[in-house]
């Protein structure tokens, strides 16, 4: 009784499931607290009626807390954006997010992952390269940020078979 009591009082447990149209525009707050370019509820909804696109949400207790979005192409799939909210990072719950996202484009024959990263991203790189990814390329100046400047992106990789 406790435990479920403990769990329950600080949020209940971590879930990542197949996200739906509901929750577009919970999506879309996350990304736009997340990113400088946030991706709406119309651009959601989108995705997640795409039948080459994989959506995911991060549910903690009943609120949903984080995404992860990838399109697949063959057996190959690009993530396009993950988030978590804000006041959740640092738990270790974006590694099950991701970590479960691929289990999920490997069960659909997925072999390879490729995605985008701001390069002076500290807290993503750690995460990307603790769940196997690597470095295989560099874009100069991909990210332009509100106040005009241009930052670095590293293009990562991982295989999954």
């Amino acid at each position: 009784m406790m435990n479920w009591l403990s769990e329950w009082w600080r949020g209940g447990t971590a879930a990542v499931e197949p996200a739906s149209a509901r929750d577009a525009l919970r999506l879309g707050q996350l990304h736009g607290a997340s990113f400088a370019h946030g991706w709406g509820e119309g651009e959601f909804e989108s995705m997640i009626g795409e039948r080459n696109t994989l959506v995911h949400r991060l549910r903690l207790g009943r609120r949903t807390i984080g995404f992860a979005v990838s399109r697949i192409g063959a057996d190959e799939a690009e993530i396009l954006s993950i988030a978590v909210d804000e006041a959740y990072r640092g738990r270790g719950l974006s590694r099950t997010l991701l970590m479960t996202h691929l289990g999920h484009l490997a069960g659909r024959g997925v072999r390879t992952i490729f995605l985008e990263v701001e390069e002076n991203n500290q807290p993503a790189r750690r995460l990307y390269d603790g769940c196997g990814f690597v470095v295989v390329g560099r874009r100069e100046r991909y990210y332009k940020q509100p106040n005009g400047e241009q930052l670095n992106a590293l293009l990562m990789r991982r295989d999954l078979s």
